[in-house]
C-alpha cells in the first residue's frame, strides 16, 4: 500500500483495506477554508433572518397603523353624518316651533292663512340654508331628469312638451336631485 493521495487503497480482489488515510497538510488548508466559508455563510443567514424579522415586524406595525386609521377615518365620517343630521334639524326647529304656535291659536282664516304663509317662507329660508333649492316646473319644458310627467294633457294653449301644472314640488341639495317634481305636461298635436 501506498500513501501519499490521500485516498484509500484497494487491493486485488477490490477490498478496501483502509477506510481513510491520514490527511495531508493541503487537506487541512481546504478544511479550514470550507469552515471558514460555512461560518460565513451562517453569519450571512442570521443576518438575512434578522432582516426578514425586522421587515415582518415593520409590516405587522404598518398593518396595524392602517387598520387603525381606517377605523378612526370610519369613525370621524359617522360624527359627521350624525352632526349634519343635527345642524339640519337645528335650522329646521324654529318652523317647527312656529307650525305649533299656528296650531294653538284660535284665529280666524284669513289670519290663519297669513301665518302658515309665513311659516312656508320660514321653512323655504330654512331650506336655503341647508342648500336645498326648489325645481322650478310650470312653464319650462319637460326634463326628464328634474320632472316626473304624471299625465300628458292634449291642449293648444302651450307649445309641445311644456309643464303646464306641478303637482308636487322637486327639490335639489346643491346640484343633486332629491326628488323630481311631478308635472302634467302639454301634448300639442297642433305642432
Amino acid at each position: 500500500m501506498s500513501k501519499g493521495n490521500g485516498k484509500s487503497q484497494v487491493n486485488n480482489a477490490g477490498l478496501d483495506l483502509e477506510h481513510e488515510l491520514p490527511a495531508s497538510d493541503g487537506d487541512e488548508t481546504a478544511e479550514t477554508q470550507t469552515m471558514t466559508k460555512s461560518s460565513a455563510a451562517e453569519s450571512e443567514l442570521e443576518k438575512v433572518k434578522a432582516e426578514r424579522d425586522s421587515l415582518l415586524d415593520r409590516l405587522a406595525r404598518a398593518q396595524a397603523e392602517f387598520d387603525n386609521a381606517r377605523k378612526r377615518a370610519n369613525r370621524e365620517q359617522q360624527d359627521y353624518r350624525d352632526y349634519a343630521v343635527s345642524d339640519a334639524v337645528k335650522v329646521l326647529l324654529p318652523v317647527i316651533d312656529s307650525l305649533e304656535r299656528a296650531l294653538q291659536t284660535n284665529s280666524e282664516g284669513a289670519e290663519f292663512r297669513n301665518g302658515v304663509e309665513l311659516i312656508n317662507k320660514q321653512l323655504h329660508a330654512a331650506l336655503s340654508k341647508l342648500q336645498v333649492q326648489p325645481i322650478v316646473a310650470k312653464g319650462e319644458q319637460f326634463d326628464p331628469r328634474m320632472h316626473e310627467a304624471i299625465e300628458m294633457v292634449e291642449t293648444s294653449e302651450a307649445p309641445d312638451h311644456q309643464v303646464i301644472e306641478e303637482l308636487q314640488r322637486g327639490y335639489k341639495f346643491k346640484d343633486r336631485l332629491l326628488r323630481p317634481a311631478m308635472v302634467k305636461v302639454a301634448k300639442n298635436s297642433g305642432k
